[in-house]
């Protein structure tokens, strides 16, 4: 497959999944502002329900406030009705008193002698009818308002008397009835975290679907009071019992999964398109490789029956009359042939690594190098005065540094200078090869290494990317291009690390 296709398919592939993502995040942000919207209408229906319950409640206190005044009222009217008729002169018509005092069918009464004996009770439990003395109610004589009387030639009597079982009764239905809706208001149907505040909106009276944890700390609760304040209003409330309230909410926990669902898509899909693209690329490269090792080991076959030939002929030459040069000449070019063919030969299988000193492998394949290129290339080793040893498969590394070197010279159109150096550091060696040809445009500074690419007239565009693979795969370095300028010249360089 070409660069070219190749780079079409990423792109297409890159557009495809930008196109899901869009449709994705547009679609679930619609939703979740959908389920949102009618999440708040949840919240202002609960809200409301709320103000009018507590407008509710507010009216039935004060109901229930009459009622106790009533009952009062009748109570103290119970209570002059007795004292009057004990008042009264014989000739004096009581009747009007006596209906007041009969008539009281709902008020507790006990009315008691001045050493405690009960003579008569009215509207009050069986159990406090079986008492004799007023000493045996106890603690709950305490619940009783008193009134002394003087009553006919005993010295008085005690009226003991409290409000009505049905004034009772009526306490706590309203006390059910604020505990249920104190419980409502925390435990909402919209479930969403609730916390109620006193007037101050700092003391939490209560609090529904929050983390115990955050109501315990005070830090925590002004920080979710600060958040739920930004996120809505909060709702007044005005409850007899605690006067002036405040209602803290905020969106549901459901809500704010959903508003993280589309971003959990995005990153899903993203991986899953990050594994197809890396195994679309490891695919690729497997079949390259294939194909390289295909090549290199054909290439190796291919070359091995005329090198043979060659060889014979050169010893046949050897004993002719000729000129001794030409067969010595043609010994060295069948021997370069052979380590050619040798080169190939390793190219897909893990080639042997030893310790051999760079400085001389590069000095003595520079100098044989220079007499087979354009006498118009000068090549010049800046070689260090001491030895430097790395792992190396010397036929590889000579190919590489050959590569290096054939591309440089082209680069300056067979003419111009190539200046080899090593530098060193703790742990990397650095060998650059520089050139003065006609430079690297930089955006083309990574196309270089892709098979195929060539900028000759002539020639596969191997060259390379054979040398990186070389140098990056089976030495475990690096080439690349460290600077190139326009008309000026290229370095390449190659980073070793050093044998442990």
């Amino acid at each position: 497959m070409s660069r070219t296709r190749r780079t079409y398919w990423k792109w297409l592939l890159f557009v495809s999944a930008a196109i899901i993502f869009t449709v994705i995040i547009v679609y679930s942000n619609k939703l979740i502002r959908k389920i949102a919207a009618e999440e708040r209408q949840r919240i202002e229906i609960w809200a409301g329900a709320i103000t009018y319950k507590t407008q509710l409640i507010n009216e039935t206190e004060k109901l229930f406030d009459s009622v106790r005044i009533e009952e009062g009222n009748q109570a103290a009217i119970f209570a002059k009705a007795v004292k009057k008729v004990a008042d009264a002169s014989l000739d004096e018509d009581i009747t009007f008193y006596q209906d007041i005092i009969s008539s009281n069918t709902t008020v507790p009464t006990i009315i008691a002698r001045p050493d405690g004996n009960i003579d008569a009770a009215a509207n009050v439990p069986d159990s406090v009818l079986r008492k004799r003395n007023i000493r045996e109610l106890g603690s709950a004589i305490k619940e009783y308002d008193s009134l002394k009387l003087p009553y006919y030639h005993r010295d008085y009597v005690m009226i003991y008397y409290k409000n009505s079982h049905i004034y009772g009764d009526f306490r706590e239905m309203i006390e059910n009835l604020l505990e249920s809706f104190f419980q409502e208001t925390v435990i909402n149907s919209a479930s969403v975290p609730v916390i109620i505040t006193d007037s101050t909106q700092i003391n939490v009276i209560a609090a529904g679907n929050i983390d115990s944890s955050v109501i315990v700390s005070p830090f925590k609760v002004n920080a979710r009071l600060e958040k739920m304040r930004d996120e809505n209003e909060p709702i007044v409330l005005d409850w007899l019992d605690h006067g002036k309230c405040y209602v803290f909410y905020e969106e549901s926990s459901v809500l704010k999964q959903l508003r993280l669902f589309p971003f959990i898509q995005y990153g899903i899909i993203l991986v899953f398109v990050l594994i197809a693209y890396l195994l679309f690329n490891v695919s690729r490269r497997s079949e390259e490789n294939r194909v390289w090792v295909g090549m290199s080991k054909e290439t190796a076959h291919q070359l091995g029956t005329p090198i043979s030939s060659l060889m014979a002929w050169t010893e046949l030459l050897k004993e002719m009359p000729v000129d001794p040069s030409i067969p010595e000449e043609m010994g060295k070019d069948v021997h370069r042939l052979e380590t050619i063919a040798q080169r190939f030969s390793k190219i897909g299988s893990v080639p042997e690594l030893g310790k051999a000193d760079v400085v001389e492998l590069i000095d003595n394949f520079t100098k044989y190098l220079q007499t087979r290129i354009s006498s118009l290339v000068n090549i010049t080793f800046e070689k260090p005065d001491h030895e430097i040893y790395l792992n190396l498969n010397k036929q590889l590394f000579e190919w590489v540094i050959e590569n290096l070197c054939k591309n440089s010279a082209d680069a300056m159109n067979g003419k111009g200078d190539i200046t080899i150096s090593i530098t060193e550091e703790k742990d990397e060696v650095f060998i650059d090869i520089e050139d003065t040809g006609k430079g690297i445009p930089s955006k083309m500074q990574k196309r270089i290494f892709s098979p195929g690419y060539t900028s000759k007239n002539r020639g596969w565009g191997l060259g390379l990317t054979l040398a990186k693979r070389i140098i990056n795969n089976y030495h475990r370095g690096k080439l690349f291009v460290k600077s190139s300028v326009i008309d000026v010249g290229t370095v390449m360089r190659i980073k070793m690390r050093r044998p442990r």
